[in-house]
């Protein structure tokens, strides 16, 4: 079988722990990042072609050297605020390169992929968890240009031989265990800032909004550790590799945690009773979604082993830390 993968934005957060779970499962890999957000020190397995997916020259020149037997789509601009305020560049970021990838797979003759979806697809669910079945109404252009996209690859797929599945991730959080790995870029994750201002980067932390209609009056958020999450995409390509049919599926823990519950449980693991700034909303951001997970543990038997969000905390306070050092010594 021919286990050879492309991987577009491996160089990532999440897609970076996904290359290494692939590597260490016998997958040879290329990665496909233009590095505006991921780094090339996060690829630690197979080769990194520092390129975008606007150039579908270049796209072209890398699938006719390579025989890949699918693609894993992480590229993607991801900051609800900054979707807001520039919605024209996550719809080319986001829902056009995807088409171009869709154009040159179905030219080459690739027929898997999984694709890095969002639960800001579903907008503000009615109810929570919230299903696969869910009405898509998002209500930020992040979610939209990513709905397309689903759009996009479902509507190829019923005319084609491509299949796929679509992963709706919910917040994700969390470093390698091993400290290799974590979040490079400075992203609005509120963990990470959490844990900026427990390590005096940051003089302390915001909350946007108080006044959601949620017990403490905080938004609440279903927090799902990356190794989780990467494991997930090697059970999806497992799933694909068994010609088995489509999915659309929610990765997600099925419990969700307020931002002042956050906020609290860094405190404190990290001994450290940091500022805390109580500031408005955000456009677009909804007060509650939380993941309905059913489906994603019966059709991929997909068992997460880091559900915890001590652990979460523990290992993205840990990776910081680390990544404080290295950056003092150089």
């Amino acid at each position: 079988m021919n286990k050879k993968v492309l991987v577009t934005g491996g160089a990532g957060y999440i897609g970076s722990h996904v290359v290494r779970q692939l590597s260490e499962a016998g997958y040879d890999i290329v990665v496909y990042d233009n590095c505006s957000t991921g780094s090339p020190t996060a690829v630690l397995h197979g080769e990194l072609i520092i390129a975008d997916l606007a150039d579908t020259d270049r796209l072209y020149q890398v699938f006719s050297k390579h025989q890949f037997s699918a693609v894993l789509h992480f590229a993607a601009s991801l900051i609800v605020p900054e979707s807001v305020i520039y919605p024209l560049d996550y719809y080319a970021n986001n829902t056009r390169n995807t088409l171009n990838l869709l154009r040159c797979c179905s030219v080459m003759g690739v027929n898997q992929i999984i694709f890095s979806s969002t639960a800001a697809v579903y907008g503000q669910p009615t109810e929570n968890p919230v299903t696969e079945s869910a009405a898509t109404l998002p209500i930020n252009p992040y979610g939209r240009s990513k709905l397309v996209s689903e759009w996009l690859i479902s509507d190829y797929g019923k005319t084609s031989q491509l299949r796929y599945v679509i992963l709706r991730y919910f917040n994700v959080a969390g470093a390698d265990s091993t400290g290799k790995l974590g979040q490079m870029s400075q992203a609005s994750h509120l963990i990470q800032a959490a844990c900026d201002a427990a390590l005096k980067r940051k003089p302390g932390v915001r909350i946007f909004g108080t006044d959601f209609p949620t017990l403490d009056g905080t938004g609440i958020r279903d927090y799902i550790h990356v190794e989780d999450l990467a494991a997930a995409h090697l059970d999806a390509l497992r799933y694909l590799e068994k010609n088995q049919e489509s999915q659309i599926l929610n990765c997600g823990y099925g419990q969700g945690y307020s931002v002042r519950q956050v906020i609290e449980r860094v405190k404190a693991i990290s001994g450290v009773d940091f500022p805390v700034l109580e500031t408005d909303r955000r456009a677009g951001d909804p007060a509650c979604v939380t993941a309905n997970a059913d489906k994603i543990r019966e059709i991929l038997g997909w068992e997460p082993k880091y559900n915890d969000l001590d652990q979460i905390v523990y290992t993205t306070l840990n990776w910081e830390m680390q990544r404080e050092s290295t950056l003092r010594v150089a």
